[in-house]
């Protein structure tokens, strides 16, 4: 969900499923006491959002999403810095960190900036369910980076022991869903199938480079953050491990 392949390649890590191990969050108050959880619900916010099917109008779409979640999370993010969006040449199909290339269409965290790629499966689409899904999953990586929790999370000792990166890792995804979930709950959005929301996340190219755990943790951790309609419950690095499995 954030980068979320963006940092992770470029950390060079294998991610892998297993089984759950205890590995608690020590010393790092970024990320277990940071300012980001004090906050309360994300305001309300109306996005005039149009989606037609042209290249043209599914680029201002994005751009006006983009803009639209400034607008809902800055007051929660200290010294929050606008955000850009890249969109990446018709014939770019590589990620940002130039690992993946991908066919269709993707949205990505890349450090500081949303890079975007559109391709007819977003354009011609008439549902808008897929780039708004994707375009705020990449935010919820903007959010971790802008509040510190990226470069924390990236600082982490780990032992070299893959289990102990891999629930670091699911931590950080986990939270990013939670994040995600908030903005839906902030722009007025009805959820009634999370699951539907994860598949139309990310390009099916990005299925070997996830880390998010458990589908049950994932819907736990996305109803937590949609209910409050903020980012206070979303603390994955004080959770047990048995919540970030």
């Amino acid at each position: 969900m954030i980068l979320r392949v963006c940092a992770v390649a470029a950390a060079g890590l294998m991610l892998v499923s297993g089984t759950a191990h205890a590995y608690p969050v020590k010393g790092a108050a970024e990320l277990t006491h940071n300012e980001l959880y004090k906050k309360g619900k994300l305001p309300k916010t109306t996005c005039k959002l149009v989606k037609g099917t042209t290249r043209a109008s599914t680029t201002k779409y994005v751009t006006d999403l983009v803009a639209c979640m400034s607008k809902t999370w800055k007051s929660s993010i200290p010294d929050f810095q606008p955000v850009q969006v890249g969109f990446a040449d018709r014939d770019e199909k590589y990620t940002c960190n130039g690992r993946r290339e991908v066919e269709g269409s993707f949205a990505q965290q890349c450090l500081h900036f949303i890079r975007v790629r559109l391709a007819a499966d977003w354009i011609k689409a008439k549902d808008d369910s897929e780039v708004f899904a994707a375009v705020t999953d990449a935010w919820s990586g903007i959010v971790q980076v802008q509040t510190g929790i990226g470069e924390a999370w990236q600082a982490l000792p780990n032992g070299g022991e893959q289990p102990e990166i891999d629930e670091q890792l699911r931590r950080l995804q986990l939270q990013a869903d939670c994040l995600t979930a908030a903005s839906y709950k902030s722009l007025g959005l009805t959820v009634k199938n999370w699951k539907s929301v994860f598949e139309d996340t990310d390009p099916p190219e990005f299925d070997k480079l996830k880390g998010e755990g458990k589908l049950a943790n994932r819907l736990s951790w996305s109803k937590k953050g949609y209910q409050a309609g903020g980012p206070s419950v979303c603390n994955t690095w004080k959770a047990p491990s048995s919540k970030v499995a």
